[in-house]
């Protein structure tokens, strides 16, 4: 297991959408599944189809984002880091977007300080509380456990509707399901199409989790 701090990058300004281009690196289009659209849902785990997300605008302001990246692991272990000062965070947008080498998925939240995460390949997504099996797309899936966060009814916030959210665009990331917050703990699973390499680090203002995961060989 992998177990490393919390990124020190410096605060980097997104605009609603993420930031695909302006870094030489960077290809693609970016979805977006977020409380200002209309989100997908699910009336049973797993059952319903993931809404079409809408491609997002380039943002110069990537290479910041990639600069504050922490290095590719070389295995596929765990990942975990301590949430710090975590103080009304609410999941609020969940975007996706195709980059050099590798796959990105941005968890975007309401309020302030970083919420802790544990990253790590599961051999299936089980919801939290009924234990019902998530049908989550592709060969593999790397489940993200964020703790620190608030229900929104206590922090005002709109959060991110539980179910299937789409990804377009991408190669080695074929979607992603949020299971919603439960006693301070929200849960999403990223399917891949491998269990490949992956990163984990945060960013603030706002506050972002980012997830990257290395294309399939």
């Amino acid at each position: 297991m992998r177990i490393r701090p919390r990124s020190t990058a410096p605060a980097v300004t997104l605009a609603a959408v993420l930031l695909l281009a302006g870094c030489g690196g960077t290809t693609g289009t970016e979805s977006v599944a977020s409380t200002g659209e209309a989100p997908a849902s699910s009336s049973a785990a797993g059952s319903p189809s993931a809404s079409s997300a809408a491609p997002a605008p380039a943002d110069p302001a990537d290479a910041e984002v990639d600069a504050a990246a922490p290095a590719f692991p070389a295995d596929t272990s765990a990942d975990t880091s301590d949430a710090v000062s975590p103080a009304g965070l609410t999941l609020t947008s969940v975007r996706t977007g195709s980059h050099d080498g590798y796959d990105r998925v941005v968890f975007e939240f309401a309020g302030s300080g970083t919420p802790g995460w544990r990253a790590e390949y599961v051999d299936g997504a089980v919801a939290q509380g009924s234990g019902d099996p998530v049908e989550v797309p592709g060969a593999a899936t790397l489940q993200l456990d964020l703790n620190g966060i608030s229900y929104p009814y206590e922090t005002g916030a709109t959060e991110v509707a539980r179910g299937p959210l789409a990804a377009s665009g991408t190669d080695v990331v074929q979607g992603a399901f949020y299971d919603g917050t439960f006693e301070g703990v929200a849960v999403a699973w990223v399917g891949t199409a491998a269990q490949t390499p992956f990163r984990v680090f945060a960013l603030s203002n706002p506050t972002r989790v980012v997830v990257d995961v290395v294309d399939a060989p």
